[in-house]
């Protein structure tokens, strides 16, 4: 049996209505996700004074891989929710999942408008972690909601190396 066969006969069936609460949970989370950009200020005197690593990306792909990755974990959220508000594991993955999206949001203000390159990978060490967790939570309910949180963890984990690096080199 194909990857594919095994994948729809296990997976639930997938509706109009599920395409749109997808659509909506994604959508939902990138305009919350996107609450930090307000502080977010690239070209602010401080940020342009800074010495950043040879290895930082070019900044239109901040906005790119932002997207993708809050349209994936919107995803994600979304086929937790399906499961029933009513399930404590739903509960308490959803839970998660709200805070770490606190903590990322709180990212942007941390470093950009505190100009605080420590404290800001404190926030982004915390998030690590939420978002480890959080995975973990997903898992435990749909195993596809984890994974769609994989891309998410990875470049968390990128940030929180470029984050360190713009400290120890400032």
């Amino acid at each position: 049996m194909s990857l594919r066969q095994r994948m729809q006969s296990t997976a639930d069936p997938v509706d109009r209505q599920d395409l749109v609460g997808a659509a909506i949970a994604a959508l939902v989370v990138n305009l919350v996700g996107a609450s930090g950009v307000v502080f977010t200020t690239p070209d602010s005197q401080w940020f342009q004074s800074l010495t950043l690593p040879w290895f930082y990306p070019p900044g239109w792909a901040f906005g790119l891989v932002w997207t993708l990755l809050f349209t994936l974990i919107g995803i994600g959220a979304y086929l937790i929710y399906r499961q029933g508000l009513d399930s404590r594991p739903v509960q308490v993955a959803l839970g998660l999942f709200a805070i770490q999206m606190v903590v990322n949001v709180a990212w942007s203000p941390t470093f950009f408008a505190l100009q605080n390159p420590s404290l800001a990978l404190g926030v982004i060490g915390l998030l690590w972690g939420l978002v480890a967790v959080t995975i973990g939570a997903f898992d435990r309910v749909d195993r596809r909601a984890a994974l769609l949180l994989g891309p998410y963890l990875a470049w968390v984990s990128f940030a929180a190396v470029l984050n360190y690096s713009i400290w120890q080199l400032n």
